[in-house]
């Protein structure tokens, strides 16, 4: 499903308008965006979690020239499903 299937899923269950559909489909991600990246978890009872997660430095290598390389600390978004979710799709 893309973004305008859901977009219309949401306008048939909600009985919205398409163009409202939009704007809180969109107001949603971009909150849920906005608290991500300033470290807060965002959790959703039953759906999942979002939050960010710090991945330490690491010693990697290059596939192509077995070059070893330092991988530098980065903070990355995770997604964590919950459990009505996961049963849901076990189903």
């Amino acid at each position: 499903m893309n973004k305008t299937e859901l977009i219309a899923e949401v306008a048939n269950k909600a009985g919205l308008s398409r163009k409202d559909a939009e704007k809180a489909l969109g107001a949603v991600v971009e909150t849920i965006t906005e608290a991500v990246v300033k470290g807060d978890k965002v959790q959703l009872v039953g759906f999942g979690s979002f939050e960010t997660k710090q991945r330490e430095a690491r010693t990697g290598r290059n596939p192509k020239t077995k070059e070893t390389i330092e991988i530098p600390a980065t903070r990355v978004p995770v997604f964590k499903a919950g459990k009505a979710l996961k049963d849901a799709v076990a189903e």
